[in-house]
């Protein structure tokens, strides 16, 4: 790989990474050359986490490291790191190994074309309903598989053209997901299937909304982010035609 594409590969990252995190917004965002400081109380603990795309010099890392700390402890809270390699100063996981830092929750971006996710609906899909705002009934089934408390005040906060469908079994809501169209890319979030429709095509045909919904609002590319140790989900993302682009981890000194 020439050293154009990587870097071009490397603004890509991080570009989807802070699309992502405008898609889940935190309380509290403070950005300091490059490196978003944010701070979640209520919501899932990874929409809190430091994402340090500016680039720092060996000699001015630690400092930056020191002001998150800072920064966080100021909350009450201990400071976790999103690690993009590609995206993240080339020496930072080091430092914060050295300091102390375990790494946790690894995890995948995955992409795939607009058109190619669309294709992959299944024979026989669910009848899927699109709302552009949360409702109690999306909030419900997310919440009853996902069990955070907060994220109701967060979906309030996102800016971007959001989409929320509902995938039913006759009147009742069985699966969801959200997507966020943010400059060409479309982002997933959010999707929960209840266990009684599981192996029906929910999650599919909820992926098969978004996507459509996504071409209508100049977004031919879709992105999500999802754990590596959640075969189920990276099944379901490699039938509708996502593939990887990086792996990512987070650093915390916490516990």
């Amino acid at each position: 790989m020439s050293v154009q594409s990587a870097q071009s590969g490397s603004a890509m990252v991080r570009g989807l990474q802070e699309r992502a995190a405008r898609a889940l917004p935190a309380e509290r965002v403070e950005e300091v050359e490059g490196w978003w400081l944010r701070h979640a109380p209520s919501c899932a603990w990874w929409v809190g986490t430091v994402l340090p795309h500016g680039g720092a010099g060996t000699g001015e890392l630690m400092g930056r490291v020191v002001e998150a700390e800072e920064f966080y402890a100021g909350h009450g809270t201990a400071a976790w790191f999103q690690i993009t390699p590609s995206a993240c100063p080339e020496e930072l996981d080091a430092v914060l190994a050295k300091r102390g830092y375990r790494r946790e929750s690894l995890a995948s971006l995955q992409v795939a074309p607009m058109a190619r996710v669309l294709e992959q609906v299944p024979a026989g899909s669910l009848r899927v309903r699109l709302e552009n705002r949360p409702t109690r009934a999306w909030f419900e089934v997310w919440h009853a598989v996902n069990g955070h408390g907060g994220e109701w005040d967060m979906l309030g906060r996102v800016e971007r053209p959001s989409a929320y469908a509902l995938a039913m079994i006759g009147d009742d809501v069985v699966a969801v997901g959200r997507a966020v169209a943010d400059t060409g890319w479309a982002g997933v979030f959010g999707m929960a299937t209840l266990p009684q429709a599981r192996g029906r095509g929910a999650a599919r045909s909820v992926l098969a909304a978004l996507s459509g919904w996504a071409g209508t609002h100049e977004s031919d590319r879709m992105y999500l982010q999802v754990e590596r140790d959640n075969i189920p989900a990276l099944r379901l993302y490699e039938r509708a035609g996502f593939s990887e682009i990086c792996g990512y981890h987070y650093r915390t000194a916490e516990g």
